[in-house]
């Protein structure tokens, strides 16, 4: 991975954020991170785009949901630089009432 492309994807605060939220568990969903996020499903999908082109995240679609993971191939340099920036981060919302209710019902 290269360093430019990395830094670059790191760039805007939604990106950052949804790291931090991917970082905290396996995987989520778009329609949970949009929520969790305050910031709607288009805008949260173009980011997520921009961090797969990037390489730091993978998408697994089921069904008509996306969800998605931190790449476990990230060098870990690239890793570690993830959960510094994550530590410099107010926490965000992650209680199950901020879950979609669409994907649960699965």
């Amino acid at each position: 991975m290269e360093q430019q492309i990395f830094f670059d994807a790191l760039g805007d605060p939604i990106r950052r954020r949804i790291l931090a939220l991917l970082l905290d568990t396996d995987e989520r969903c778009v329609c949970e991170m949009h929520g969790v996020l305050d910031a709607s499903q288009p805008k949260v999908s173009r980011h997520l785009a921009v961090l797969r082109e990037a390489g730091l995240v993978l998408a697994r679609r089921d069904g008509v949901w996306m969800h998605y993971r931190i790449h476990p191939d990230l060098p870990a340099w690239a890793y570690r630089v993830l959960l510094h920036m994550k530590d410099g981060m107010p926490p965000l919302p992650t209680s199950e009432s901020q879950t979609c209710a669409p994907c649960t019902a699965q």
